[in-house]
C-alpha cells in the first residue's frame, strides 16, 4: 500500500509497503507526480516485474569500476589497458556520480570535456566501450536490473578514415638501418608475415615449425586461432634468433615493440610511420608481389571480413598501372 506524504515545504515523499518487497519509497515536487509515481509502481509489482534500484542507487561510478577491475579485469587476455583507463577514469567528475543519475547526456557531456582536450576519436570510443561493458555487467551481475545503459544512447565521436601510409623506396632500408640488431629482425618478420604486434610478441617456439613453414597462432585478436605460413625471408629471421628461456619467440612487450619502432623512426627521418603500418604494407604487398588469392590473404591476415582486410590494403597506382599493360600478380616487383 502507498502513503503520500509531505516533507517540508516543497517536497512529497511517495512509501510503498507491499508484502514480498523491500520497502520503497521516492521524493518528488508535488503530489501528483508522488501519487502518480505510487500508482505505477504497485502496477509493476502486481504483475510481477518490479525490480528495485537499491543497488544502483547506492554505489558511484567510481566504487563500481574498483569492483569492474577486480571480477571482470582478471577475465582478460592483457588487462594492463583497461587498468589504465579505469584509473584515469575515476579522475573525472562523473566518477563521483551514482550510477542510477548517469544519464546519456552525461556521457555526452565527458565525450565533449574529452574532445575538448584534444583526446583522439578512438581513444574516447574505448573509454565509452569500457563504461558501455560495466553498465551491462551492473545490470547482469550485481542485481541493478533497474539500470539503463546511458552509452548506449549517447553518439559516439567519429574515427578518422583509415591510415594509408606504406613504405616509400628506400624507406625500408632506412628504417632497418636504424633499428637495433634485435629489432630489425622483428620489422623484417612483420613484413613478411602481416602479423599484429600482439600476436608476433606472443609467438612461441613451440607453435612454430620451421621445417614445415608455418606458425601455429592459438591466441589472436579476434579469438579464431589460425596458420601463418613462412615465406624464405620470414624462415630466415626465425633460424637467426636464440631460443629465449621463456619460451618466447621475440622477449619484448607489445608497447615495448611501438616504443622502440618510433626511436628508429626519429633516427631514420621517417614521419608518421607506426609498427601496425608494416601490417597494412605486408597485407598490400601480398596482393602486389604474389599471387594469392583473396581468400588465401585473408586467411593468411587473420581478418574477419573482406572488408576489414580491404582497409588494410592500399595498392600502389604504379603496380596497377603495370597489370593493366599485361603484368600479372606475382611479376609485379617492388621498385
Amino acid at each position: 500500500m502507498a502513503t503520500i506524504r509531505k516533507r517540508g515545504n516543497l517536497q512529497w515523499e511517495a512509501r510503498i509497503r507491499k508484502r514480498g518487497y523491500p520497502t520503497t519509497c521516492k521524493t518528488f515536487d508535488t503530489k501528483a507526480e508522488a501519487e502518480q509515481w505510487a500508482k505505477e509502481t504497485e502496477a509493476t509489482m502486481g504483475k510481477g516485474q518490479y525490480v528495485s534500484a537499491k543497488e544502483a542507487e547506492a554505489y558511484t561510478l567510481a566504487e563500481c569500476l574498483d569492483r569492474f577491475r577486480e571480477e571482470y579485469l582478471p577475465r582478460l587476455k592483457d588487462p594492463r589497458r583497461e587498468i589504465y583507463r579505469i584509473d584515469r577514469l575515476k579522475r573525472r567528475t562523473i566518477a563521483h556520480r551514482i550510477m542510477a543519475t548517469i544519464r546519456s547526456k552525461d556521457i555526452a557531456d565527458f565525450r565533449r570535456e574529452r574532445e575538448a582536450e584534444g583526446v583522439s576519436p578512438n581513444t574516447i570510443r574505448l573509454d565509452l566501450a569500457l563504461l558501455s561493458r560495466l553498465f551491462n555487467y551492473a545490470r547482469s551481475d550485481w542485481g541493478m536490473e533497474s539500470l539503463t545503459n546511458p552509452v548506449a544512447l549517447a553518439s559516439k565521436p567519429k574515427l578518422p578514415t583509415g591510415r594509408t601510409r606504406r613504405l616509400e623506396p628506400g624507406e625500408e632500408e632506412r628504417l632497418l638501418a636504424a633499428c637495433a640488431p634485435e629489432f630489425a629482425l622483428v620489422v623484417r618478420f612483420a613484413l613478411a608475415t602481416a602479423m599484429r604486434r600482439g600476436e608476433i610478441v606472443g609467438l612461441r617456439w613451440e607453435d612454430v615449425d620451421i621445417m614445415a613453414s608455418r606458425v601455429r597462432l592459438n591466441d589472436t585478436k579476434n579469438k579464431e586461432s589460425r596458420t601463418v605460413p613462412l615465406s624464405r625471408e620470414a624462415k630466415d629471421v626465425l633460424q637467426g634468433l636464440p631460443r629465449h628461456i621463456s619460451g618466447r619467440v621475440f622477449p619484448f612487450c607489445p608497447d615495448h615493440l611501438s616504443a622502440k619502432m618510433a626511436d628508429a623512426c626519429r633516427a631514420a627521418r621517417l614521419n608518421d610511420l607506426h609498427f601496425h603500418d608494416l601490417r597494412h604494407e605486408a597485407t598490400s604487398r601480398f596482393f602486389e608481389h604474389t599471387d594469392l588469392d583473396v581468400m588465401e590473404i585473408k586467411a593468411i591476415t587473420g581478418h574477419k571480413t573482406l572488408q576489414m582486410l580491404a582497409r588494410y590494403t592500399h595498392l600502389r597506382t604504379a603496380n596497377l598501372a603495370a597489370r593493366l599493360d599485361g603484368a600479372k600478380r606475382g611479376e609485379v616487383r617492388r621498385k
